[in-house]
């Protein structure tokens, strides 16, 4: 349930300016979610959401250095996601296809990205599968190697 709730979360924010946590609430309600303030709260710092200065919508958090490695807090809360959600990954040449229960896919591939792992040149999420496009083959198999260890853990 957690899992759908978020995934409800990143895509209404991403679709629509969201300004408050009761318009959230709201609209998760519409969705068919019965969501209390203090969970809307965890799911929002889980999610790394923060308010855009230009017109207080929420915005999942800016990467101020694309370039930089993951920090322990990004690298644990991958974790998390990929214990909570992988269901299976597979590789085809440089491509990872992370299968998940339904809904989940957009939180987990929003944790790769804040993991921001030097093998990845981006994710793509669908309701159950996550595409992770590493930089080679090789750079896939270390991929497939790091989230088997991280969701074995």
């Amino acid at each position: 349930m957690k899992a759908r709730r978020q995934a409800a979360v990143v895509d209404l924010v991403s679709r629509e300016p969201i300004r408050s946590q009761e318009q959230l609430r709201q609209r998760l309600v519409q969705r068919g979610f019965d969501v209390t303030q203090a969970t809307l709260s965890r799911d929002i710092k889980e999610l790394g959401l923060v308010k855009r200065a230009s017109d207080g919508s929420y915005q999942p958090a800016p990467d101020d250095d694309p370039t930089a490695t993951a920090t322990d807090a990004a690298r644990h809360s991958l974790q998390r996601a990929l214990v909570d959600y992988l269901a299976g990954l597979q590789q085809s040449q440089q491509l990872l296809v992370l299968r998940t229960g339904a809904g989940e896919a957009q939180p987990l591939a929003l944790a790769i990205d804040k993991a921001r792992l030097p093998e990845i040149l981006g994710t793509i999420a669908g309701d159950d599968t996550v595409l992770v496009i590493a930089q080679d083959a090789r750079a896939a198999r270390s991929l497939i190697l790091q989230f088997e260890g991280l969701a074995a853990s």
